[in-house]
């Protein structure tokens, strides 16, 4: 798990806000005006951390709060603000590793509503919109005021949200993630491997790149094809890691013209999430990344609160 290291906290106290993801835990520390002071991530099954030790937690199990050995050093948050969308588990552990560290410390776990921080929720059930995208929202309109968006978040699943610039939310679209396109053709075809995004990151260049190298070798077939080698590649595992990265950026792109068709103004496509960098390398759209709206938002939620 990784952090950032400030200057000693003083004056008001801090927010400790918690992202809790399908695959990872993110978290930040962030003064009362919004500045960020700490910040760090773990994956859920990620091996404990080697500095953490059973005298360091408590009488917590170790697992319960290694995840979150760095917060041993941080000066003491007044409340923490929490999205978890990753089930009881998951908060089990983290109320856990907040009970270990500071006993006692108001937490808030956050779910949709009607309106909030200058976004109006056009859900039918307002609360049944995950916390993680209602978020993300309030941080996005935030960072790009008074701009028509759509948001797209690269995680477990895939989610778009179309967000007028008066901050109204007209609604959205959820779909398998790249991982979770990739890891559902192996476990369901008889002859195609299992792929997560571990072991499927670089395939698609490493395609590109094969395909460049025959193209300027004057290789027969490659050569002439070499126009499609971001398409069409020519092994299984590169052609699932391919295929699986063109589907969402396809999704992003007919969303985001149509989206621009119906509002009849240019809309910024900010894009998000841990399979950002592989899906945007085959966007053909310009869009705007911005990796933390989820803490963003969650902070903008805590001093309005």
């Amino acid at each position: 798990m990784s952090g950032t290291r400030s200057a000693p906290h003083a004056g008001p106290s801090p927010y400790l806000l918690i992202d809790a993801g399908n695959s990872r835990i993110k978290w930040a520390l962030v003064a009362a005006d919004g500045s960020r002071l700490h910040a760090g991530a773990s994956n859920h099954h990620a091996a404990p951390d080697a500095s953490s030790s059973d005298t360091a937690v408590g009488s917590i199990a170790p697992p319960a709060a290694r995840g979150f050995a760095d917060w041993s050093a941080l000066p003491a948050p007044g409340s923490a603000w929490i999205s978890n969308v990753a089930g009881a588990a998951v908060a089990q552990r983290i109320d856990a590793a907040l009970d270990a560290h500071w006993p006692g410390l108001t937490r808030t776990v956050i779910r949709a509503t009607r309106q909030q921080c200058g976004v109006t929720n056009s859900y039918t059930t307002p609360d049944a919109l995950g916390s993680d995208r209602w978020a993300g929202m309030i941080g996005a309109h935030a960072a790009f005021p008074d701009e028509p968006l759509l948001i797209a978040t690269f995680g477990t699943a895939t989610t778009l949200e179309a967000l007028r610039a008066d901050g109204t939310f007209e609604g959205g679209l959820i779909a398998p993630g790249w991982t979770l396109m990739m890891r559902s053709l192996g476990e369901h075809t008889a002859q195609l491997p299992v792929l997560d995004a571990h072991n499927a990151r670089g395939l698609i260049g490493a395609a590109q790149g094969e395909a460049r190298s025959g193209a300027s070798a004057g290789a027969g077939p490659a050569a002439g094809s070499s126009t499609l080698g971001p398409l069409f590649a020519t092994d299984t595992k590169c052609s699932i890691s391919a295929g699986c990265a063109l589907a969402q950026a396809g999704l992003i792109e007919r969303a985001w013209a149509d989206l621009q068709d119906a509002w009849k103004m240019p809309v910024r496509l900010v894009v998000s999430g841990g399979a950002a960098a592989e899906v945007t390398a085959a966007l053909k759209v310009p869009h705007t990344r911005h990796d933390a709206l989820v803490l963003a938002g969650l902070a903008l939620i805590a001093m309005q609160s």
